[in-house]
């Protein structure tokens, strides 16, 4: 859980040193600056702008029972990120699995890749499609 908060916790701490140096400086502007960007940054980048991971076993289960597709991803991933918001609203109904979280998920994703932990990748029907289109996705949604 500590490699997922890796980088957003350095995204903070460099917008709160560098927002300090600007501080002292005499630049409260530039601080601004700083902290407006890399905030904001750092929560895009956590676990938490994401729903909430279930394990690769439930996903398995619950889309088996609703249809809805599985998403394998990790924190700190551009890919997934990028899914994510072009998603919006719509990522909900899908299943995530972080697989930095789950062993069971990082082997899953690591058989359909050729042993790569390539993300996001995502199951629909049984058939993974690594980095798919978000519109594609979201056609998929029942």
């Amino acid at each position: 859980m500590t490699r997922a908060f890796l980088l957003p916790i350095s995204l903070l701490l460099v917008g709160l040193f560098g927002a300090g140096a600007q501080i002292a400086a005499g630049s409260p502007g530039s601080a601004a600056v700083y902290l407006l960007v890399l905030v904001p940054l750092a929560g895009l980048f956590s676990p938490l702008a994401f729903p909430r991971s279930i394990g690769a076993a439930e996903a398995q289960r619950r889309s088996a029972a609703d249809g809805r597709p599985i998403v394998y991803w990790r924190a700190g991933c551009t890919y997934c990120l990028r899914l994510r918001i072009r998603l919006g609203r719509e990522a909900r109904r899908l299943h995530w699995v972080d697989i930095w979280r789950d062993p069971a998920g990082a082997a899953a994703v690591r058989a359909v890749t050729g042993g790569d932990e390539t993300v996001p990748t995502v199951v629909v029907a049984g058939r993974a499609h690594v980095n798919p289109d978000p519109r594609w996705v979201r056609g998929q949604l029942p």
